[in-house]
C-alpha cells in the first residue's frame, strides 16, 4: 500500500505538470507550424493591389475598388475558405490595422489638422488670406508658384504637408481658377519628394533608420543629389507653370477651371464647401499663427519622441523619432494655443471652437476610410509575401549589371510602392539588401543605389491611387481622389522615365554632377517637345 502511494507521488506530478504544459506545447507545435499560404512570395502576391488600382482607374470608385482588391487577397491567403477569408479580411485586416499604434496616430493627427482648419476658417482666417493674396498674387502662375514654394517650406513630413498647403492655398487657387486636380498634383508633388531630400523630416528619421551598420544621416545627405525623381519633379512644375504646358487629363481640367469649373467630372464631393466663411474680424494672423505653431509643436513633438530633452542631440533625436506620436503631441498643443489664441483675439468663442471638432472630423473621414482601406489592402499583400517576391526578384537578376543597378533599383522600387502603395515600405525592404551588398565593397555606388531606393519608391508612391500619400493629397485640395491619380499619372510617369535615363548616366559616370545637370536639361527639353506637339497649356 506504501509503494502505491509513493508510485501515486511520482505519478501525479508528472501528469499534472503535462496537463499543464500541454497547452505550451500546442501553442509552440502551432508556432512552429506557422501558416504560409500557397500563393506566398509568388506573383499572385501582386495580384490584389493591381486590381484594386485598375478598377479604382476604370470605375472611378475608390471605395469598392480597395475593397474588391482587399477580398481577392484574403480569398488568396485562406486557399478561397469562406471562414479564414472573412476572419483575415476582417480580424487580421481591418481591425489590425486599426489597432496599431503608428497607424492610430496618423488618424488622431488628420482629425486635429481638420479640426484646426476648420476653425482657421470660422475665425476667418482663411478669408483674410485670400483677401491679402488676391492684392498680392495677379496671376494663375502666381498662386501656383506659392502653392510650389509653401510646399517647399513645410518639409517637416508629407502629411503635414499635404494639409496644410491644402487648406492655406485651395482658397487661393480657386480665386485663380486653378483646377482641384492641379492643385493636388502640386500638393503631391511638394509633399513626398521635398521629405525625401529634407535631413530635417519624418523621412529622413526612416531612412537613417534603415542604413544598419552604417552612419544613416550621413548616408542620406549624400544621396540628395542622386535623388533624382524628387529633384527632377520639382524642375518639372517650375518648368511646366514658366513654359505654360499642360498635357494628359489634366489640360483638359485646366481648361475648364479657366471657364470656371474647377472639378470636371460630376462626382464633385467638395463642391459645396465654404472655406471664406467664417468671422468678418479675421486677419491674416489668424491662419499664420496657428500654422507657425503648429510647425514648432510639431518638431517639438517629434525630437521629444527621440529623446531630445533627455539628452540626445536634435539630429540624433530627429532620427530615433516616432512621427506618428511626435505629430499627435504637437498637433494637440497647437490646437490648444489656437484655442487661446482666437479667444484672446475674440474672432471664436470657445464653444464655437468646440463646435468646429465634429465639422472637422467629418471633413476628414473620406480621407480616413480610404486610408484605412489603403493600410488592409497592403496587410494582404504583407501577407501574401509580396515584398519578398519583388525583393528575390531584384536579388537574382541584378548580378552582373553593375553599371545599371542603380537604374534597376529605381525601377524595382516604383514597381513595389506602386503595388503596395507605401513608399517607406519599399525602401524599408530595399535598402538593407543595397547595404548588404555593397557595404565596405563600392560605397559611391551603396549611395546612388540607395538613393535610387529612395526615388523609387516617391515615384511608385506617387503613381499609386492607394498611397496614403496621394489620398492626403486628394483631401487636402478636397479633390475627387480618382481625378487626381488619373490627371498626375502622366506626369509622374515623365519625370519617371527621365529619371530612368539620369539612372543610367549616373551608372557609368558615378557623379551626380554631371549626371544631374544633364537630367534637367533633359527634362526641360521633354517639356520644350511636349508643349511643341501638344500645343501649350492653352489656359491663360
Amino acid at each position: 500500500m506504501k509503494k502505491i502511494r509513493h508510485r501515486w507521488k511520482l505519478v501525479l506530478p508528472a501528469v499534472l505538470g503535462l496537463i499543464l504544459c500541454s497547452p505550451i506545447l500546442a501553442f509552440a507545435a502551432e508556432e512552429a507550424e506557422e501558416y504560409v499560404p500557397a500563393m506566398h512570395a509568388t506573383f499572385w502576391a501582386l495580384v490584389p493591389p493591381i486590381v484594386a488600382i485598375v478598377l479604382a482607374l476604370i470605375t472611378k470608385e475608390v471605395y469598392s475598388s480597395l475593397f474588391i482588391g482587399i477580398l481577392i487577397g484574403g480569398l488568396f491567403y485562406s486557399g478561397f475558405t469562406f471562414e479564414k477569408t472573412i476572419t483575415h479580411v476582417f480580424q487580421d485586416g481591418i481591425i489590425g490595422v486599426l489597432s496599431d499604434s503608428y497607424n492610430v496616430g496618423i488618424l488622431v493627427f488628420l482629425v486635429i489638422l481638420g479640426i484646426m482648419v476648420c476653425m482657421m476658417n470660422q475665425a476667418g482666417g482663411s478669408a483674410a488670406f485670400g483677401r491679402w493674396a488676391t492684392t498680392h498674387i495677379k496671376s494663375r502662375v502666381g498662386a501656383q508658384l506659392a502653392t510650389i514654394l509653401l510646399g517647399v517650406l513645410i518639409f517637416i513630413d508629407d502629411y503635414f504637408n499635404c494639409l496644410t498647403v491644402g487648406s492655406v492655398m485651395r482658397p487661393v487657387t480657386d480665386k485663380h481658377n486653378v483646377s482641384r486636380a492641379k492643385l493636388s498634383y502640386l500638393i503631391d508633388a511638394t509633399a513626398a519628394p521635398v521629405c525625401i531630400i529634407a535631413p530635417i523630416s519624418s523621412w529622413a528619421a526612416a531612412v537613417t533608420g534603415f542604413v544598419e551598420g552604417e552612419d544613416g544621416l550621413s548616408i542620406f545627405v549624400r544621396a540628395i543629389p542622386y535623388n533624382f525623381y524628387a529633384l527632377l519633379t520639382i524642375v518639372m512644375m517650375v518648368g511646366m507653370l514658366l513654359l505654360k504646358v499642360e498635357f494628359g487629363p489634366m489640360k483638359q481640367h485646366e481648361k475648364n477651371a479657366v471657364k470656371g469649373d474647377l472639378f470636371t467630372t460630376k462626382d464633385r464631393p467638395f463642391a459645396n464647401a465654404k472655406d471664406e466663411a467664417g468671422n468678418s474680424k479675421g486677419a491674416v494672423i489668424d491662419l499664420v499663427f496657428p500654422i507657425i505653431v503648429l510647425i514648432i509643436s510639431c518638431v517639438i513633438g517629434m525630437i521629444y519622441t527621440g529623446k531630445f530633452f533627455s539628452g540626445a542631440g536634435f539630429v540624433e533625436a530627429f532620427s530615433a523619432s516616432d512621427a506618428s506620436v511626435g505629430l499627435v503631441l504637437g498637433s494637440f498643443f497647437a490646437f490648444i494655443i489656437t484655442i487661446i489664441f482666437y479667444a484672446v483675439r475674440k474672432v471664436l468663442k470657445f464653444s464655437e471652437s468646440m463646435a468646429c471638432i465634429p465639422e472637422g472630423f467629418k471633413a476628414m473621414v473620406p480621407a480616413i476610410l480610404i486610408l484605412t482601406l489603403a493600410w488592409t489592402l497592403k496587410a494582404m499583400t504583407d501577407s501574401l509575401g509580396a515584398a519578398a517576391f519583388v525583393a528575390g526578384i531584384m536579388e537574382s537578376s541584378a548580378a552582373g549589371l553593375v553599371k545599371l543597378l542603380p537604374a534597376i533599383i529605381f525601377l524595382v522600387g516604383c514597381f513595389l510602392a506602386f503595388a503596395t502603395g507605401t513608399s517607406w515600405g519599399t525602401f524599408g525592404i530595399l535598402i538593407p539588401i543595397v547595404v548588404a551588398v555593397f557595404s565596405g565593397r563600392d560605397e559611391n555606388m551603396m549611395i546612388m543605389s540607395i538613393s535610387a531606393c529612395m526615388a523609387g519608391a516617391v515615384c511608385g508612391d506617387h503613381c499609386s491611387p492607394i498611397s496614403d500619400t496621394t489620398i492626403m493629397a486628394s483631401a487636402g485640395a478636397q479633390c475627387n481622389h480618382v481625378n487626381h491619380v488619373s490627371t498626375q499619372l502622366p506626369y509622374a510617369i515623365t519625370a519617371a522615365a527621365v529619371s530612368f535615363i539620369t539612372y543610367i548616366i549616373a551608372g557609368f559616370v558615378q557623379t551626380a554632377w554631371i549626371a544631374l545637370p544633364i537630367g534637367i536639361a533633359l527634362m526641360l527639353g521633354v517639356l520644350v517637345v511636349i508643349k511643341a506637339l501638344n500645343g501649350g497649356a492653352e489656359t491663360d
